[in-house]
């Protein structure tokens, strides 16, 4: 694989917990301001995949490029040095903590540049207004859609060349869920690169441009999302259980 266009290129990736591997010669890519989703029923092995790209993980075998540079060996806070950023499923928001204090986490790294914090800040307002409306409230006593916009706003705030997202879905209301999906489309449509595991067929499809299926922790099935018919998506749901 060339990692010359390339946010995120995975090759030969196996990996898990002791002595037992999840994931098995895992290999695909993500090009530069592409929207990417990894799809399979739950212990398919997608949630270590995004573990060992964020240096959570210490895989046994693989290669992980970000951008062009090597993330293999890479410590957890030098990836989430600008590399790469997740919101991770469950979101996981500070308690106690405001929204705005939340988000301002998320950007630590750049504290000492205001005014590109203030910039990204003002990115989060924009495409979530509601947070800038409540951004003195405690950000865990917001609904669970509002939460999962604070998570992505977090994460924005260290404006990674590559964004992470687990599962976002999980547990909104069909209004959450479809606001979530402007919300990723948007962040598409402003050359973001993203990389998503989701169960959610039709959030996949209609964000992504590309699916991989992942079942047993290997790579079963791929193809775009704009060429995936009838037929894909039964193949799909049938992996999915």
């Amino acid at each position: 694989m060339n990692d010359t266009n390339d946010a995120l290129v995975i090759e030969g990736l196996a990996g898990g917990y002791d002595r037992f591997d999840v994931i098995h010669d895992i290999s695909f890519r993500v090009a530069r301001g592409e929207a990417v989703a990894i799809l399979g029923p739950n212990g398919a092995g997608k949630t270590t995949v995004l573990r060992a790209i964020m240096g959570l993980l210490k895989h046994r075998r693989g290669r992980i490029a970000i951008e062009g540079t090597d993330v293999t060996r890479m410590s957890p806070h030098r990836v989430a040095r600008g590399l790469a950023a997740m919101v991770p499923e469950g979101r996981r928001l500070f308690e106690g903590q405001s929204v705005e204090d939340n988000l301002r986490l998320g950007g630590i790294r750049l504290r000492r540049d205001r005014d590109r914090t203030s910039r990204l800040l003002q990115d989060v307002f924009d495409l979530f207004p509601v947070l800038k409306r409540y951004r003195d409230r405690d950000a865990t006593a917001l609904s669970g859609g509002e939460q999962q916009m604070v998570a992505i706003g977090r994460m924005m705030m260290s404006d990674p060349a590559l964004m992470l997202l687990d599962e976002p879905s999980l547990g909104l209301a069909p209004l959450a869920v479809a606001d979530l999906t402007a919300a990723l489309r948007r962040l598409r449509e402003q050359y973001r690169s993203i990389l998503l595991v989701e169960q959610r067929v039709d959030l996949a499809l209609e964000v992504c441009d590309r699916i991989y299926v992942v079942y047993g922790g290997r790579i079963v099935d791929e193809g775009r999302a704009d060429e995936m018919g009838a037929e894909g998506r039964a193949l799909i749901d049938a992996y999915l259980g």
